[in-house]
């Protein structure tokens, strides 16, 4: 029980720890609130982009992760299903790592419409991807204990963690981004936004990669 627990608090660490990690990436969109801002010149407008991006972000976990959800309250094989999105994610960092390519339809998205380009961007990177393994392994737990139970009871059971886990991962990037944004907007200014980043996008691959990885080691752990 005690690693199970164990376990359990290190995916949900994880799970904040993604998000706050979502939110300083300035490829997920901070850097248009600092825009929205100095565009406006209000500190509202600020606040208005960051909770944009934060709904955008929230609905592509959503889409993502239900249909995992859904698999996993009625599916028998729950720990085949785990290998398998662990391995997906894994495909995904490996092919991001080999082209760094960025999907050109997403500049033609109007710079007002925050909410669905952060939507696509969550989609398209693999951000949404990036917690399918950390949330099945969530459900792990519940499910050895629960293994008799209906899968009604199942799936509200895992829906529960679903919000958590949304929640939990939207409100860290939120904090953390904001963070970012609101110190670049007051103190930093655009000098900091015109200084080269490091190689993010190499970056952002292993990193699912890394949570593939994590999601394959909870599997067998189940």
């Amino acid at each position: 029980m005690g690693d199970v627990m164990t376990t359990t608090a290190g995916l949900w660490l994880a799970v904040v720890l993604s998000g706050l990690y979502h939110g300083v990436n300035p490829g997920m969109g901070w850097p248009l609130a600092v825009s929205s801002a100095l565009m406006e010149s209000k500190p509202a407008a600020l606040f208005r982009a960051l909770g944009a991006l934060s709904l955008g972000h929230f609905l592509a976990m959503l889409l993502i992760l239900l249909p995992f959800s859904m698999l996993s309250s009625l599916l028998t094989y729950t720990e085949e299903l785990r290998w398998g999105a662990g391995l997906l994610v894994i495909g995904v960092g490996l092919y991001l790592l080999i082209t760094r390519r960025h999907p050109r339809f997403l500049a033609r998205v109007p710079p007002h419409r925050l909410a669905l380009w952060s939507f696509l961007v969550a989609i398209v990177h693999g951000a949404a991807l990036m917690l399918v393994p950390i949330y099945l392994g969530l459900c792990g737990p519940e499910e050895l204990e629960g293994g008799h139970l209906a899968a009604s009871e199942l799936f509200a059971r895992n829906a529960g963690i679903l919000a958590g886990v949304t929640l939990a991962h939207t409100g860290a990037m939120m904090i953390a981004g904001g963070g970012v944004a609101y110190a670049v907007y007051r103190w930093l200014g655009l000098t900091f936004l015109r200084k080269s980043w490091f190689d993010l996008e190499a970056v952002w691959a292993l990193s699912l990669i890394g949570v593939g990885v994590l999601g394959l080691a909870t599997a067998s752990h189940g």
